[in-house]
């Protein structure tokens, strides 16, 4: 198959935060981040949505971005230690392969600049032909993980929807 054409790198975009999907007037800073460092990287937004923290409701938002047969999921807050964060709890509910490598590879580059990236639980995933990965909540850290992943992610997409079958260098 031909190697990924540029518009077919689509990506869907969850701002995951109570506050933020109330209206409580803050704006979805990292949630913008992620589509300017896409887009700067030939990605195509097609999909976003600001969503509470709810188990079922993030379930849900994943499934639909999932129907949309966007390429790539990034998913931005709800990944630390309080009681309402539970990103990864619903991403592993509707993924059907975990891809540990990614976040393994995000909290080793987070944690070269800071000891606070242990207390990630970010995971990452596919569903279909859709790689989900969750982000951090804070601006510095999307950059930082995106600016790291975002070369090779492209790679694993191709793999993931069988435009290239070689791996290796």
């Amino acid at each position: 198959m031909a190697s990924m054409d540029l518009d077919k790198k689509t990506v869907a975009i969850l701002t995951l935060s109570d506050s933020r999907s109330e209206g409580s007037g803050k704006a979805d800073l990292s949630g913008q981040l992620i589509g300017k460092l896409v887009e700067e990287e030939n990605y195509k937004v097609v999909f976003y949505q600001l969503r509470s923290d709810e188990l079922e409701d993030i379930k849900q938002a994943l499934l639909e971005a999932c129907d949309q047969n966007v390429a790539l999921i990034l998913t931005t807050g709800g990944t630390g230690l309080s009681p309402r964060d539970q990103t990864p709890e619903a991403t592993k509910a509707i993924i059907e392969k975990e891809v540990p490598g990614i976040s393994e590879a995000m909290r080793y580059h987070s944690l070269q600049i800071t000891p606070r990236a242990m207390l990630s639980r970010g995971i990452s995933g596919i569903r279909g032909q859709t790689l989900i990965v969750n982000l951090p909540g804070s601006p510095k850290a999307v950059k930082e993980h995106l600016t790291y992943l975002l070369p090779t992610l492209k790679h694993g997409l191709e793999i993931l929807r069988e435009e290239i079958r070689e791996c290796g260098r």
